[in-house]
């Protein structure tokens, strides 16, 4: 299946290659349009020439600040998730050599990928559980454990970017969070 996420051609194209790439653009995804979120590892690779862990990683962090800062920014507060993002590819770069997906391909168990992804800067509980649905339901790599990890968002239906396939379920999900929302305040 290919990914959707981004509702464009070429970060969608991104996001299927390269797992550092899917995993930015889950830690983009807070306080910000999630498919926006995740066009924002294509907006790097065009400015920076790569989306490489080792260019992000050793990037000047005033210039890469700048960079993510270009209209169209990569974030709603991009100076703090472009230091977030280098953070973010030291850890991958030192800890995985360079591989983002060794986090959840030599994952033990879902337990062990939720203290995986938890470790990582901007990925707490509920964005980790996102993220072990992301990668089960939509790349097909499923731990075991990984449906107590994920929690409610192994369930079918449409509850978060781990349920979005095109445009008619990226809606489904927006009109989920909405009525959590309203139902939060109510």
């Amino acid at each position: 299946m290919a990914i959707q996420i981004a509702q464009d051609p070429t970060a969608d194209g991104l996001l299927q290659e390269s797992s550092f790439a899917l995993l930015v653009g889950m830690m983009l995804d807070q306080q910000y349009p999630m498919e926006h979120a995740f066009r924002g590892p294509a907006k790097i690779r065009e400015r920076l020439g790569s989306f490489s862990v080792e260019a992000i990683a050793h990037a000047d962090p005033e210039q890469f600040a700048e960079m993510a800062s270009t209209t169209p920014a990569i974030h709603r507060f991009p100076g703090s998730m472009a230091a977030r993002m280098q953070e973010l590819a030291r850890i991958v770069l030192e800890e995985y050599d360079g591989d983002a997906a060794r986090i959840w391909t030599e994952a033990a168990d879902g337990k062990d990928l939720m203290k995986r992804l938890t470790a990582l800067p901007g990925f707490g509980k509920q964005k980790a559980q996102i993220f072990v649905a992301l990668v089960a339901k939509q790349m097909g790599v499923r731990p075991q454990g990984w449906e107590k990890a994920a929690g409610d968002y192994s369930l079918q239906g449409h509850r978060s970017v781990a349920d979005v396939v095109d445009g008619e379920s990226l809606q489904k999900v927006r009109d989920f969070k909405k009525a959590q929302k309203s139902a939060a305040k109510g």
